[in-house]
This record gives structure tokens, C-alpha cells and sequence, in this order.
């Protein structure tokens, strides 16, 4: 007797399903199906470990980069302190004066119906330049008096005032 025939019910049907024929048989059609499966699933992790990577390799990358801008701005900031230094009216003041420059005299300005309002003064350079004080001696080392320096006089020397004579009036232009 084979083993379909002692089925009954329910099981027999089933077994009429069932294609007929050994158990190695059976086995061999899943073994392709198996496989296919093991390799999806190789092929996915793989797959997702190299998704990993790469973003892990994009998160590093950004770090760099975030910490490369936040220097470039702090280098920019140092910068920009640097021109403003520059830029302030005492330290523009005090370049002009290293370079010989003197504060200009009285101005004149033009109005739009072209008369000269004001009377122009000429620029009076000082006879001396200021320079500051020079820094104090270091102090006495253990029985060495400090060497004497001489301090400049504090009172400026009178600087020449142009008189009126010595000032030539501008050319006025009210006569068109």
C-alpha cells in the first residue's frame, strides 16, 4: 500500500494537491528558493553596512567642515577688529601725524547757487610734532641706581598764528 492511500478526509485532499513523487525531490525545489533567500538578505546587510559607512564618512566629513568654518570666522572676526582698529579717529590721527600730516584750517563751502560761504584758513603746521613721553626708567635693582634719562619740558612751544594780513581771502563766484 503507499501512503496516499491510508489518508482520509481532509489529508487525502490535501495529498491529491501535492505533486507526486520522492522526498529528495521535494528538497531539491527548495533548494533554489532557499538560496535566493540567503542572498537577498547577504545582498541587503551588505548593502546597508555600506550605507552606513558612507554616512558615517559624511558626518565626519561636515565635523571638518564645521570646524574649518568657525575658524575661518574667527579668523575673519580678528580681521575685522584689525581694519576697525585701523579705522578709529585716534589711530587714522595718529598715522597722519607719522606722516607729516597737520589738521586743515578753517573750511569753505560752496552753496548750490554757487556762492563760497565762509572764508577758507590756511593749514598752520605746528612747529613741533607731539610725541608722547618716553616710558619710565625700570625700577633699582638690588644697590644699582637706575641711569638718569632726560624728560622732555611739558610746556609746547607758542605755534605761529597766521594773521589776517598773511590769509587771502577765496575768489567769490556771487557776481554771474
Amino acid at each position: 500500500m503507499s501512503p496516499r492511500s491510508e489518508l482520509r478526509g481532509r489529508a487525502a485532499r490535501l495529498a491529491r494537491l501535492l505533486p507526486a513523487g520522492s522526498a529528495g525531490a521535494g528538497r531539491a525545489a527548495r533548494t533554489p528558493f532557499v538560496l535566493l533567500v540567503v542572498l537577498l538578505l547577504g545582498g541587503g546587510l551588505i548593502t546597508l553596512l555600506m550605507l552606513n559607512s558612507a554616512l558615517n564618512e559624511g558626518s565626519f566629513r561636515l565635523n571638518d567642515l564645521k570646524k574649518q568654518t568657525t575658524d575661518l570666522t574667527e579668523d575673519e572676526q580678528a580681521l575685522q577688529r584689525d581694519v576697525d582698529a585701523y579705522a578709529a579717529p585716534d589711530a587714522l590721527q595718529h598715522r597722519a601725524r607719522e606722516l607729516g600730516m597737520v589738521p586743515g584750517g578753517d573750511p569753505a563751502f560752496l552753496n548750490p547757487d554757487g556762492t563760497v560761504r565762509g572764508v577758507p584758513g590756511a593749514a598752520t603746521a605746528p612747529s613741533t610734532l607731539w610725541r608722547p613721553a618716553p616710558p619710565p626708567p625700570p625700577p633699582e635693582v638690588a644697590g644699582t641706581p637706575a641711569s638718569p634719562s632726560p624728560t622732555p619740558s611739558a610746556t609746547p612751544k607758542a605755534t605761529p598764528n597766521p594773521t589776517s594780513s598773511q590769509v587771502k581771502p577765496a575768489p567769490s563766484t556771487s557776481g554771474r
